[in-house]
């Protein structure tokens, strides 16, 4: 099972959105994040990018 941390901008330890993600859904400018947990967390933005090797994914928030 392939798990990953989702980052907001930059892969940094403050910039976590959440962790332990298992599902990454993209909707128009909604990206919604399952973990395992079922918890689910919607950033209002774009998915950047993902390194699944490396277990980490970047969205970008839309600018409001």
């Amino acid at each position: 099972m392939c798990l990953s941390t989702v980052y907001r901008d930059q892969v940094k330890p403050e910039n976590v959105v959440l962790g332990n993600v298992m599902k990454i859904e993209c909707d128009g400018d909604m990206v919604l994040l399952t973990d395992l947990m079922d918890r689910q967390v919607a950033v209002h933005g774009s998915l950047v990018m993902a390194n699944l090797v490396e277990g980490y994914a970047v969205v970008r928030e839309a600018k409001q």
